[in-house]
């Protein structure tokens, strides 16, 4: 009935399969280096390259009047480093700007391949690709934890609230320890992955089952195939939509977690 990767039709519904993509390379023995290049692994070369370009290209030759180019560049900066990085860090939020501005920008264009025709899919909807991100941000925020708090300080920065009677810490220490440190890139990047996933599911119901409806014998199953067609619309709109708040709330927990590590207290 439908589909395999591509938006092609094919004898099976949507499901996992629609995520398995074989390697643009083909190996010479048939078993290395050839599935490590995938549609999505070139999806994301093509979106780290659009990012680089971008910047590149808008901010050659600034200006203090800036012409459209560098207006571009310098709202999309100036967004990040405002709205969020400074309203959730505070003025240190500055020197994290120029790391949050570049994850929301690549999160948001490996998010929008997933409307873009011939790519259709986000390579954020495996979830290999959202864990590399989070650890990353996981990372710096251990990292500026540490440097701020010192090894141990920052252990009981992270598990031993403030305030807290001393009966309640042996039940609220491994909580807070499982949560603060353990738990947080798990969630940040199971978020973004669950999003980007169900918006291909939908996406693929909407579109292949059109193309099921409108090429099934009965001809009275035709007006249902376009308004599958048309709920499509409407949800690769939604899509939109979707895909750029994930990538302001990746940026924004990711700014939250910085400012804890370096808050004074818990």
């Amino acid at each position: 009935m439908i589909t395999q990767p591509g938006f092609l039709a094919s004898e099976f519904p949507p499901g996992v399969e629609s995520f398995d993509y074989k390697s643009l390379i083909p190996s010479l023995d048939g078993t290395m280096w050839g599935p490590a290049f995938t549609k999505l692994t070139l999806l994301v070369w093509l979106a780290v390259a659009i990012v680089i370009v971008f910047f590149l290209v808008t901010y050659r030759n600034p200006t203090i009047v800036p012409n459209k180019k560098q207006w571009l560049a310098e709202s999309v900066y100036g967004v990040v480093r405002n709205n969020i990085a400074t309203d959730i860090i505070g003025p240190q939020g500055v020197r994290f700007a120029p790391y949050l501005a570049t994850i929301f920008v690549f999160v948001f264009v490996t998010n929008l391949w997933s409307i873009v025709p011939f790519a259709q899919i986000s390579p954020n909807s495996h979830l290999a690709f959202p864990v590399v991100l989070a650890v990353l941000t996981w990372l710096l925020y251990i990292a500026l934890g540490v440097k701020k708090h010192g090894f141990f300080g920052y252990l009981k920065h992270s598990t031993v609230p403030a305030g807290v009677p001393g009966w309640v810490l042996p039940l609220l220490v491994p909580i807070e320890f499982i949560s603060n440190l353990i738990l947080r890139p798990v969630t940040l990047s199971v978020r973004l992955f669950a999003n980007m996933f169900a918006g291909h599911m939908i996406l693929l119901v909407f579109t292949l089952g059109g193309v099921a409806l409108w090429n099934a014998e009965s001809v009275w199953l035709k007006p249902a195939a376009l308004g599958s067609w048309a709920f499509a619309i409407v949800m690769t709109l939604f899509e939109l939509f979707i895909l750029s708040l994930q990538a302001y709330v990746f940026t924004l927990l990711s700014a939250t977690y910085f400012q804890s590590s370096i808050a004074e207290e818990h």
